[in-house]
């Protein structure tokens, strides 16, 4: 990279004799050493650029979305919302969504807006240090993908009475889809409401939210039915507009029934990539997700499945989210990735990969006669696949494209299919 000129360290606090072949390195403290320590602040056209964010690309190569000041204070007035995320100068937040991860959600905009206590887990992603962060700086409301509350779950589980997580009040879930069972276990167990979000890079990402309680109405609601309205990707904010349409861009009722492509649009919503023209992904003002879903009578947006982590077998499609979440439910299974193998006959087949419980034994027969009781016998996984860990992208969702090259490269074949 010729044009770089210096790379600039932040070490961290106590590391001392760092060192790197990076070409003319300094420290970040030496390198502001005797600056002035006030900045007055320019005149920013609001439709001026506020930052670049790459997709995470788990589906493709990352696109570039570029993001404006006006974008982004719209997305922050609307996510500090009481019927949003609800955010106040009284919480104290746990972030555990990386910069690079749409703006860390957009979280740290809103947590300097409202003045609010701001906790940083820097680099370290594990449970027990996250852990620690939520006991020791009293965390109100926290934010993270949904193999970090699988993990902190696991945690507590381990030693119940060890650590106390009564300031904890919501945490937000996004990137996928968190299991059904995960979001009542927080709150059966802990009193902690899990917030379900849906969005992406180009959304900035705040798209749809689903409260445990998200009108008036749903306070006569049992607990069940509750629940089942949490497991949705949620109800869209204020200020965009998300539908459903066939292939031919017609709009699809909102039954909960019938399956569509989900599109969005917006004034935070992304309308191009940066140098990157893809003229299939954006129509008449819209944003094609690549999401497919079915929206309900109450306007509840239901994911069924990323449009190419769908298995198509015999004509017809199986979610494999719908699967993910139903076998990880099952005691003793930590996560599960179902991804498609090419079949001769049915075109694609689900096969599922299992991360179990330390100590757990759960044979392939429980998890097919489990997912059997919900599933149709044609839904069924035709394999069972136990694996130490599920590659994950830099944004912690499941790397689909890896596991499905991996099982390329070792040569996996079907079980109908081998010799």
């Amino acid at each position: 990279m010729p044009s770089v000129e210096r790379i600039v360290v932040a070490t961290e606090e106590g590391l001392e004799g760092w060192d790197t072949r990076l070409p003319s390195p300094v420290d970040y403290e030496a390198f502001i050493a005797g600056k002035p320590t006030e900045f007055s602040w320019p005149e920013i056209d609001e439709n001026s650029p506020l930052g670049l964010c790459y997709t995470s690309g788990t589906t493709g190569n990352p696109k570039g979305v570029e993001y404006e000041h006006r974008s982004q204070y719209l997305h922050t007035l609307t996510q500090c919302m009481t019927d949003s995320m609800g955010l106040s100068a009284t919480d104290c937040l746990l972030g555990i969504v990386p910069m690079f991860h749409a703006m860390g959600w957009g979280l740290p905009w809103s947590m300097l807006m409202l003045g609010c206590k701001q906790v940083m887990p820097h680099r370290f992603m594990d449970p027990a240090r996250l852990m620690q962060l939520l006991v020791d700086e009293e965390v109100t409301v926290s934010a993270g993908v949904p193999t970090i509350w699988q993990g902190i779950k696991g945690l507590y589980e381990a030693d119940p009475g060890k650590y106390d997580l009564s300031a904890l009040s919501r945490v937000t879930c996004g990137g996928s889809a968190p299991p059904p069972s995960l979001i009542r276990w927080y709150w059966d167990t802990l009193g902690v409401e899990m917030i379900q979000g849906w969005g992406m890079t180009e959304t900035s990402p705040l798209a749809t939210l689903s409260r445990r309680v998200a009108k008036r109405a749903h306070r006569s609601l049992s607990s069940d039915q509750q629940f089942e309205n949490v497991a949705k990707a949620g109800q869209v904010m204020p200020g965009i507009e998300v539908d459903i349409f066939d292939e031919d861009f017609n709009p699809l009722p909102h039954d909960g029934e019938t399956v569509g492509e989900i599109l969005i649009r917006g004034p935070w919503i992304c309308s191009e990539y940066y140098n990157n023209p893809q003229p299939e992904k954006f129509h008449d003002g819209w944003l094609i997700t690549g999401d497919v879903g079915k929206i309900d009578a109450d306007e509840y947006l239901i994911i069924s499945d990323r449009s190419k982590d769908l298995v198509k077998s015999g004509g017809e499609w199986i979610s494999s989210v719908d699967l993910e979440n139903h076998i990880v439910a099952l005691e003793g299974v930590a996560q599960a990735c179902v991804v498609a193998q090419p079949h001769p006959k049915w075109d694609e087949r689900p096969v599922a990969l299992v991360v179990l419980t330390p100590g757990a034994e759960v044979s392939k027969d429980a998890i097919l006669e489990h997912c059997g009781k919900t599933f149709a016998k044609w839904q069924l996984p035709d394999d069972v696949l136990y694996v130490d860990d599920i590659p994950l992208t830099s944004t912690g969702k499941m790397d689909k494209k890896v596991v499905r090259a991996d099982l390329d490269a070792k040569g996996y074949a079907l079980p109908d299919l081998r010799a």
